[in-house]
């Protein structure tokens, strides 16, 4: 399997802490996941773990490769490259970094439960959490010698959290990440489903042990209960339990996937290698595709205003739909800076993370096309 990094400017379509396992280099054409094993046994994160250097203070910290942003009540909190993590509370206009944060590990994910309690994910399998919006940071996990990245992380009510990462990865937190629980991912096949596809199965890597199962390199929620998870090889999975069952949804193509956007109702998007991008008005049970004007790979997406959708990838790539993900326009950012991910901060503006750190895009111009980063 290919080493996997979710990032800008790095790889295609994993993430990882330096390269091709938890200590190689950032992706560069876009971000590479790295790492080894997948889960089996439930099992607890050690109780004393092996020390490791904090992030070190930088100027430039917010122009630096960001992988990851999120909300906390009105703060952003970007996530990224070395274990920085730089904090805006002025919209994404200014940046300051959080100095208190032990590790330096590629940080791939960062969720919120609250405006104050987070959780941040990244390579050597490292989990960071918050209670003070990001200011400061803990580490409740830390497995270098797995060799397997982590991608990304949701955080949902009572303190329920769920990271995955490379090989399968799935572990669970019920105290808003204090502790962290082990599981084997497996999920039931699509409806009508003849044979198991061929390849490492949903489940069968065991914890610890090099080399089984697909990525899984994004995880989003929709809703209350229901959840989904973009993979590789062309898997895309279901919860709508909350995450205690799973189920794959049949795919639309047979490249990797790195992101999905539930949009109102049953529909969603999913996106990811060489501009694919497909709409499901029924929760994933059939596709379409959407053309994109791009070979670029897709890794980020927002909801703006009422029926805005944007999506952004490599090459500066930004996709535009004002008619709720039906058709998109493209505008590309002028310096191509791959971006890997956004929230937005008005009813027409994101706050992007990528590449060459964080930035501002307008998309006030119909009938889609973006004024720029500043």
């Amino acid at each position: 399997m290919a080493a996997v990094h979710r990032g800008p400017g790095q790889g295609v379509g994993v993430r990882s802490s330096a390269g091709r396992n938890a200590s190689a280099a950032p992706r560069k054409p876009f971000f590479a996941l790295a790492c080894a094993l997948s889960v089996a046994v439930a099992a607890r994160a050690p109780a004393v773990q092996p020390p490791e250097s904090s992030a070190e203070p930088a100027r430039l910290a917010a122009q630096s490769l960001l992988i990851a942003v999120a909300t906390a009540g009105a703060r952003l909190v970007a996530v990224g490259d070395r274990g920085v993590i730089v904090l805006s509370d002025d919209r994404g206009t200014s940046w300051t970094q959080a100095l208190d944060v032990p590790t330096q590990a590629l940080l791939t994910g960062v969720c919120f439960l609250d405006g104050a309690h987070g959780v941040a994910v990244g390579h050597d399998e490292v989990i960071l959490t918050t209670a003070d919006a990001g200011a400061t940071w803990r580490r409740t996990h830390y497995a270098p010698e797995a060799q397997r990245p982590l991608l990304d992380v949701w955080c949902g009510g009572g303190g329920h959290a769920i990271a995955v990462g490379a090989y399968n990865a799935y572990f669970t937190s019920e105290d808003g990440g204090a502790s962290w629980t082990a599981r084997k991912f497996t999920a039931a096949p699509p409806p009508g489903a003849r044979a198991a596809r061929t390849g490492p199965s949903a489940g069968a890597a065991e914890h610890g042990a090099a080399g089984g199962g697909y990525h899984l390199n994004r995880i989003v929620p929709a809703g209350a209960s229901r959840l989904y998870i973009a993979a590789e090889a062309g898997h895309l999975y279901r919860s709508d339990d909350g995450g205690a069952t799973w189920h794959e949804l049949s795919p639309p193509y047979e490249g990797s996937f790195f992101g999905v956007l539930p949009l109102p109702g049953e529909a969603v998007l999913a996106f990811g290698l060489r501009g694919h991008l497909y709409r499901s008005e029924d929760a994933g049970s059939s596709w379409r595709k959407i053309e994109t004007g791009t070979v670029a790979l897709l890794d980020g997406a927002a909801r703006f205003d009422d029926a805005g959708v944007a999506i952004v990838g490599l090459s500066g790539v930004v996709l535009v739909s004002h008619d709720h993900g039906r058709t998109f326009t493209l505008a590309q950012q002028s310096d191509r800076a791959g971006l890997s991910a956004a929230v937005p901060v008005g009813e027409a503006e994101l706050a992007a993370v990528g590449e060459d750190g964080a930035r501002l895009i307008s998309l006030r111009d119909a009938p889609g096309g973006a004024r720029g980063a500043r």
